[in-house]
């Protein structure tokens, strides 16, 4: 699993600090000259930077892998944290721990206090990499909903080559935002929005939260007015596998700005390893009710994509729909993937998968 906290020798600093490494001496590419910390000394197991005098030693065997990395460094902190890795796709800013919602799947619990980093998060995507794009994650990054417009919308003028993908459980909306929706590039803008069935009563009691299904009917309709781009992301459930046809036909006659349809498998961490025994489904041996959905929805032209499924658990004639979507720093192979050919274009799967009450059906192709 690839380190997103690293030992650090503590800087004398009083706020947190955000710079970017350059272990080489020079890289174009970036376009930057400020906030960067240069290489100053090296050894098999330390790099040392300079950050403005400071010397900031870095305690990794993975030294060329830091270069271009935009890191963040907290007062005190004997660890930094690799805020945007420059050779990798999957660099999220994590906006908030709070939620207004407990989904029984949730894979990071939501927690009552909140550390607000936005004007980090801004240096940040000042210094990343030119054209990538950047994860807006929680809890629920719209309890913050002034700070994380603002921030979007200064992000965008500062750099417009970047692109954001928010994840929301669009709860938070309220038709006095539609004129700071529209003021935002929306083409830059991946939403991706949870909807977990079609029945308000279902997707009500996977959120644990009494009316979400109104309100997220009333957003995303509110969405769809301004021009978003909407993900809409199914968790796959025990409790909703045998209604994903009628969801698939539900969006359809709903929400057909949707660009894509993204079904989800389980991860067991956080609420939903507390409930993996009763929630998590096994599409290796059984897939009926996934195809169902799958290709109504494919037939009626609503693109539709498998994420977190390993190709091997999916039938052959499905597999073009798979996504190698789980990210890299938590990403793991099993024993029957060293020899499979589909290794490269496969999802893997979690670092903290249980193979012992996991998929029945894992092999090489």
């Amino acid at each position: 699993m690839i380190q997103l906290q690293v030992k650090i020798d503590p800087l004398p600093i009083e706020a947190p600090l955000v710079v970017r490494l350059r272990v080489q001496s020079s890289d174009s590419k970036l376009g930057y000259g400020e906030g960067e910390a240069s290489l100053i000394a090296r050894d098999e197991t330390m790099a040392e930077f300079d950050v403005a005098g400071f010397s900031l030693r870095v305690y990794t065997t993975q030294i060329d892998d830091l270069d271009g990395d935009v890191v963040l460094v907290m007062p005190g902190a004997r660890s930094m944290h690799r805020l945007i890795r420059k050779a990798s796709n999957h660099n999220t800013f994590l906006i908030t721990e709070q939620c207004d919602q407990k989904c029984i799947m949730c894979s990071q619990p939501p927690k009552k206090y909140h550390k607000d980093l936005f004007d980090q998060f801004f240096e940040a995507v000042r210094l990343a990499p030119k054209n990538i794009t950047i994860g807006l994650s929680g809890g629920e990054p719209f309890l913050h909903k002034d700070r994380l417009f603002n921030f979007l919308l200064k992000a965008q003028e500062e750099r417009p080559d970047l692109n954001f993908h928010i994840l929301t459980n669009a709860q938070h909306f309220s038709p006095t935002d539609k004129a700071i929706l529209q003021r935002l590039d929306q083409s830059s803008l991946l939403w991706g929005i949870p909807i977990y069935s079609a029945c308000a009563k279902t997707h009500d009691r996977i959120v644990e939260k009494s009316g979400a299904f109104k309100t997220l009917q009333e957003n995303l309709a509110l969405l769809g007015s301004v021009g978003a781009c909407v993900e809409l992301r199914t968790v796959l459930l025990k409790s909703n596998v045998d209604s994903l046809e009628n969801l698939a036909a539900y969006i359809l006659a709903h929400f057909p700005f949707a660009q894509v349809w993204a079904i989800m498998q389980l991860e067991n961490i956080g609420y939903a390893r507390m409930n993996w025994q009763r929630e998590f489904f096994d599409s290796s041996i059984l897939f009926e009710d996934l195809a169902l959905g799958i290709d109504l929805a494919i037939a009626k032209g609503l693109n539709t994509s498998l994420y977190n499924f390993p190709l091997c658990t999916v039938p052959e004639i499905y597999r073009t729909f798979c996504v190698a979507s789980i990210s890299d720093w938590k990403q793991k192979f099993l024993e029957p993937c060293l020899d499979c050919t589909a290794k490269q274009a496969c999802s893997g799967f979690f670092e903290w998968y249980p193979e012992e009450s996991g998929f029945k059906e894992v092999r090489s192709l």
